[in-house]
């Protein structure tokens, strides 16, 4: 996705529910037919602990994911990818190859916190 999206109001944004967690366990996904990794991230008591699945294999391995910080929006349906159900959507960027880097924050905030 190089093009810009189309504009949107403030509303919009703020309907977008993105918290910061702590991944607690991660493990490799080899059902999924891309290269994936699962994960149980805690989002703090207001949301609590959620499952995802992300293509973040060329960067990340499942060892080295518990105990960071990612950002996810909680707000979107669960979503059924193979036998495993996605209960947030973990958000990253492409670098130039095009495999995902983890958006995170660059400085520790509380588990559930908002992106404001």
């Amino acid at each position: 996705m190089s093009a810009l999206s189309p504009s949107i109001v403030f509303d919009d944004f703020l309907r977008v529910d993105i918290r910061v967690g702590t991944i607690v366990a991660a493990e490799p996904f080899p059902e999924a037919r891309k290269p994936a990794i699962k994960m149980r991230i805690d989002f703090g008591p207001e949301v609590g602990e959620k499952k995802s699945s992300a293509q973040i294999t060329v960067h990340y391995t499942p060892e080295e994911l518990p105990g960071r910080k990612v950002m996810a929006v909680v707000n979107f349906p669960p979503r059924q990818i193979g036998k495993f159900m996605s209960e947030v959507l973990v958000l990253g960027y492409e670098d130039a190859q095009g495999a995902i880097v983890l958006a995170v924050p660059d400085k520790d905030v509380p588990d559930g916190a908002r992106l404001m």
